[in-house]
């Protein structure tokens, strides 16, 4: 069995071009079906940053399925460490809220617990839209990453874990290989079923936030994460078969990071010069700034304030692991059991809750 991935030129101003074409090769029923369209929201920024997947190509993506005539179309994701919690503010300043015409939904106010693997967390809390997607569209960006190397279609379903918890499991991994390997685990959650990767402008440097970019002019797609990080890994001047969770991945049976197995449909060449973070995921590892930042977010805990809260209980109904629970007129927490998902932030209707 081969693996496809296709490499088309694109700009943003024709990208619908690039997308209708990437529909051709791989096509797809979404019609009386509920699909979810996954970018890549790493952060409230400007479009022109090139942090996030850029508003053109969501925006053509979900034309193209609007007239495929499903029956939901859900635009979400669940920022990072910095943003934590400003789902809707994240996709207004990037561009994305917009852009997703009228689609948008705050996927971190609803979330399902589902077991992971206990030697990292037993369990973690999955945005509901994910889990009940019939099909799932995952709009990855071109970049690099400090920890991971390289960030494309397996880490972008990192984002379908709501809140801080994504921050408690960087600290339970508790090295990059290990890291490498959470990252697969959550993946297998569920998995997308077709990858539109934003390469029109890439990152190189000390990702997912570098201020290098570089003109690319191209998407990327796969119905497989493996073939497609395989070949964002060689266009990145490194080798498929050096990234633990790309292992991971093969290993699994999630498929092949090896060249021979992909029938790449366009021309895969090398960016010349392109400039990797170490492979040893030490640019995050090692960075204190970005350990505090995240140890911050870990210890944070919702706290509803009685001027605000009308007691209603949303906050307790809504919560995955039951760590919320009405024993006066404001909602109680157990910080045992809360797994900082936060979504009794995002989801009450007051806006009572706040993260102390």
């Amino acid at each position: 069995m081969k693996f496809k991935v296709g490499i088309h030129p694109a700009a943003y101003e024709t990208i619908r071009q690039a997308v209708n074409r990437v529909f051709e090769i791989f096509p797809i029923d979404a019609g009386g079906k509920r699909v979810l369209v996954k970018p890549n929201v790493l952060r409230a920024s400007e479009a022109s940053d090139g942090i996030v997947t850029h508003p053109a190509l969501v925006a053509a993506v979900v034309e193209a399925l609007e007239a495929m005539g499903p029956a939901e179309l859900v635009v979400g994701d669940n920022p990072g460490v910095v943003s934590y919690g400003a789902n809707e503010e994240s996709f207004r300043r990037t561009g994305l809220l917009e852009a997703s015409r009228g689609h948008y939904r705050n996927i971190g106010n609803d979330s399902v617990k589902i077991d992971l693997n206990p030697a990292f967390m037993p369990s973690v809390s999955v945005s509901r839209a994910v889990m009940e997607a019939d099909l799932i569209i995952s709009l990855p960006k071109f970049k690099t990453h400090g920890l991971t190397v390289l960030s494309g279609a397996i880490k972008n379903s990192y984002g379908i874990l709501p809140g801080a918890q994504k921050a408690k499991l960087h600290r339970a991994a508790g090295s990059p290989a290990r890291f490498h390997e959470l990252l697969v685990d959550v993946f297998r959650l569920r998995v997308p079923d077709l990858f539109i990767v934003d390469a029109v402008v890439g990152m190189e440097g000390n990702g997912p936030a570098s201020p290098d970019l570089r003109d690319i002019g191209l998407i990327l797609a796969s119905d497989n994460a493996v073939a497609l990080d395989a070949v964002i890994a060689t266009m990145m001047g490194c080798d498929p078969a050096r990234l633990r969770f790309l292992q991971k991945a093969k290993e699994t049976g999630l498929g092949d990071y090896d060249l021979q197995r992909i029938d790449v449909i366009g021309e895969l060449k090398r960016l010349p010069d392109f400039k990797l973070p170490p492979l040893s995921g030490e640019a995050i590892a090692s960075n204190h700034a970005m350990q505090a930042a995240m140890d911050q977010r870990i210890g944070l805990r919702p706290q509803a304030d009685p001027d605000l809260c009308s007691g209603c209980g949303t906050c307790v109904d809504q919560c995955p692991v039951s760590a919320l629970s009405m024993n006066s007129k404001v909602p109680d927490v157990d910080a045992e059991t809360c797994i900082r998902c936060f979504c009794c932030q995002e989801i009450c209707p007051e806006r009572a809750i706040a993260l102390r």
